[in-house]
């Protein structure tokens, strides 16, 4: 009993000094809380998804999901070799050329009628709070913070580990002009020395205009947030986004919902919609598109043309690595949807509707 009561005093003090780490940020309070009470989407203390999200499965249980993860054989998790990608200097693109930069997961850069805009950076290797952990697949960090030019907006969708990264975007600090978020994300950036001027928080389904041209519409996704046990304190979203000559949805994570089909009717017709594809299971379809509905939501949207996201980088989910891709790819051949699959790093050009990309995952290990 006194060696158990000792470990026991030993780990809580442990996790509270880990738990207060600045890259697990801060939760809202002040002003910041009080705005988000009177949201109509944050009900007994958190933010809820418009239909009924359990994380995982009524018919799953959590034991049954870690044993999956933790002491089932998984094939083909991470590749064995370097994946194929781009070193693509960002500084030399013409600023007057619209393009696109993916660089793994759902990070990506924009160039939009001579603005520069960046999306759920993650440049510092893994996926997690420690850098032993979830580590980026060999070949998928060709882009470093010191890489990036200086960016008119940095969009966070929500507050994952693998969306908002610490030392990221502590790194491009000085290069931000603007933030656009969602309610309540701003107190991570807040506490990592972002000023609060620069910082524009979302509801869903309201509106903002940061630069001339450049409308913004937030829109509402079916998922969760928090960066260690205390969940949905902030508020996951997607965008869209109408420059003076594009219009693009920023999908966020985001599990099928009927917000796909809204949107598409209330914003649609794409010229690129960038949606989520990977990190699925059936054990957690609610919060994560299974490879079916990725192609379901981009009809839905009415894109032109189709970004798929959220692979490629991370491994977490129990998926072979290249199966987003592999089975997005089957899936439209019956559907004939304009999907594009740069590889990382290689620059795609948003006014060219002739591009095409190779199946670059296929023949990696």
């Amino acid at each position: 009993m006194f060696l158990f009561l000792a470990v026991i005093l030993t780990f809580i003090p442990a996790v509270i000094f880990v738990f207060r780490l600045p890259q697990f940020g801060r939760l809202p309070s002040g002003k910041r809380l009080e705005r988000i009470k009177t949201s109509p989407n944050y009900k007994k203390g958190s933010f809820q998804n418009i239909s009924y999200t359990p994380n995982i499965t009524e018919d799953v249980s959590m034991l049954k999901v870690l044993k999956e993860f933790f002491l089932d054989k998984k094939e083909r998790r991470k590749p064995e070799t370097s994946i194929p990608s781009v070193k693509t200097n960002l500084h030399d693109i013409d600023i007057n050329r619209n393009v696109l930069v993916w660089f793994g997961h759902s990070s990506y850069y924009m160039q939009l009628d001579g603005k520069r805009i960046l999306v759920d950076p993650v440049f510092c290797g893994h996926a997690s709070p420690f850098f032993f952990s979830v580590k980026a697949f060999k070949g998928a960090e060709v882009c470093a913070a010191v890489d990036v030019p200086e960016i008119d907006l940095l969009f966070i969708t929500h507050d994952h580990w693998d969306h908002l990264d610490y030392t990221t975007v502590k790194r491009i600090q000085p290069k931000v002009k603007q933030v656009i978020t969602g309610l309540g994300t701003g107190s991570h950036l807040e506490r990592w020395g972002y000023d609060n001027k620069i910082i524009t928080e979302m509801d869903w389904n309201e509106a903002a205009e940061p630069l001339p041209g450049f409308k913004i519409s937030s829109i509402p996704a079916r998922h969760f947030s928090g960066r260690g046990f205390i969940r949905n304190k902030t508020l996951w979203l997607s965008f869209v986004l109408q420059s003076p000559t594009k219009k693009i949805f920023i999908g966020g994570d985001s599990g099928y919902d009927t917000h796909f089909a809204e949107t598409g009717k209330k914003f649609g017709p794409f010229d690129l919609a960038i949606i989520e594809n990977g990190q699925y299971n059936e054990s957690w379809k609610y919060i994560h598109l299974l490879p079916d509905e990725v192609i379901k939501a981009a009809k839905e949207l009415n894109a032109k043309c189709i970004l798929p996201v959220h692979a490629g980088k991370f491994a977490l989910a129990l998926h072979a690595w290249d199966e987003p891709l592999r089975l997005i790819t089957e899936n439209n051949k019956s559907h004939q949807l304009n999907i594009i699959t740069p590889m990382i790093g290689e620059v795609v050009g948003l006014d060219n509707e002739n591009q095409t990309f190779s199946n670059w995952w296929e023949g990696v290990d």
